[in-house]
């Protein structure tokens, strides 16, 4: 599992009128949790130059505590699964101070080939900071594959 410290705070226009976080925000958080855990799979900046990047192809998000303006929030990432094209993810967002989990997601990334925009196999060393990275559980809601 990947963790992050605080990478944000919940801004003044991301509250609704019910007084907390909206939804759409909510996933704005987790692509800021995936941006933090990049790096570590060999993905990001370092992937981009190389004319790969990773697009998501399904979000899935439970909310369990709200999060209210100027809360600070961190999360963790862990791989749920993965194979020569996908990637499976779970983040969970954190209250950056207490440590309480405000809400979970999985994520289900491609590898693509910028230039033609389609989706490809991920080179040999993603492949094994995948497998050697903290595995999580089984997912909840998503698969790496459709009926799978």
């Amino acid at each position: 599992m990947f963790r992050s410290a605080e990478i944000g705070r919940v801004k003044p226009e991301w509250v609704d009128h019910y007084g907390h976080m909206n939804l759409a925000y909510y996933v704005v958080a987790f692509d800021l949790l995936t941006d933090a855990a990049w790096p570590q799979l060999h993905l990001g900046p370092a992937f981009r130059a190389r004319g790969l990047g990773t697009f998501a192809a399904e979000n899935w998000v439970a909310y369990r505590r709200e999060m209210t303006e100027g809360m600070p929030f961190g999360g963790t990432s862990e791989i749920l699964d993965f194979d020569s094209k996908r990637l499976l993810l779970r983040h969970r967002l954190l209250h950056a101070g207490e440590g309480w989990e405000s809400a979970e997601s999985e994520l289900l990334f491609l590898c693509v080939d910028l230039e033609r925009r389609k989706v490809g196999a991920w080179p040999e060393d993603v492949r094994a900071a995948f497998a050697a990275a903290p595995r999580g559980g089984a997912p909840q809601r998503l698969r790496l594959k459709r009926g799978g």
